[in-house]
């Protein structure tokens, strides 16, 4: 059986020094999952009656369902970028007896993102966790599966851009997380050994565990606590740990402002 956690979870570790920290962006430092639910939202308002008669609620899920289900198919190589766009739209729009052909799942995806753009905005926790580790002289990046291009618009439209030395993305090199590649590519650009650097994310395996494999510190963002007895053990066995907020960051490496 598993059960939700109530406190943050922080393991001692003894590692050199740490001068780099990496991020995640979706969900980690970036809105993402709140800035797509008020997309769909304002988009199907937008579609009219054809889209009107699902609750709002599960046609959210849905969408996420299928960001997760192609984006995944994009990160493996099955689709290109264009591709996986093209069948979120589509399978949209089947469940409600529409069929999109490519030139017209463009159309409705770009209409999409329009307002997916409008919502971008930060967790409120991260340009304070952020300027705290710059003031103590900790060089940051970012490490993201996803588009060089398109990650890094968001980055500079969200004004984070001057904190960042690098920014790493599993499009540009070809791997993906938690494929220890990335990692070790970060570390190299960033002239250290991964044991002085650690990385944070809102996804267990792929982010924390992933980094922890590649001899960084892993840290695994639960920001809905959700934690279960299964993942609290998978993340102790890791030397991973677990914070509820941004603002535990620093005390969880061992970094002092």
């Amino acid at each position: 059986m598993t059960s939700v956690v109530d406190t943050p979870t922080v393991f001692a570790r003894e590692t050199p020094a740490l001068s780099v920290v990496l991020f995640d962006l979706d969900d980690t430092l970036f809105a993402h999952r709140a800035a797509v639910t008020t997309a769909i939202g304002s988009y199907r308002a937008a579609l009219g009656d054809s889209y009107a008669r699902e609750d709002e609620h599960a046609a959210a899920r849905r969408w996420h369902q299928l960001e997760e289900k192609h984006y995944h198919r994009y990160l493996t190589g099955e689709l290109s970028y264009a591709e996986q766009r093209r069948e979120r739209a589509r399978g949209f729009a089947e469940e409600y007896g529409l069929l999109l052909e490519d030139h017209e799942a463009d159309a409705w995806f770009d209409a999409y993102f329009r307002e997916y753009v409008k919502a971008w905005m930060l967790h409120g926790d991260a340009l304070g966790c952020l300027n705290t580790l710059a003031a103590a002289g900790v060089r940051l990046g970012i490490i993201t599966n996803g588009d060089l291009a398109f990650q890094t618009s968001k980055i500079e439209r969200l004004g984070l851009e001057p904190l960042f030395e690098h920014v790493i993305t599993s499009g540009e090199l070809g791997y993906a997380k938690p494929d220890a590649r990335i990692f070790d590519e970060a570390c190299r650009r960033f002239g250290v050994e991964p044991s002085q650097a650690a990385y944070v994310g809102d996804r267990l395996r792929t982010d924390a565990i992933g980094a922890a494999g590649a001899g960084l510190i892993g840290v695994w963002l639960d920001r809905h606590g959700s934690a279960t007895i299964t993942e609290i053990m998978a993340a102790r066995v890791s030397g991973v740990p677990i914070i509820r907020t941004l603002e535990e960051l620093s005390a969880a490496i061992g970094v002092r402002a």
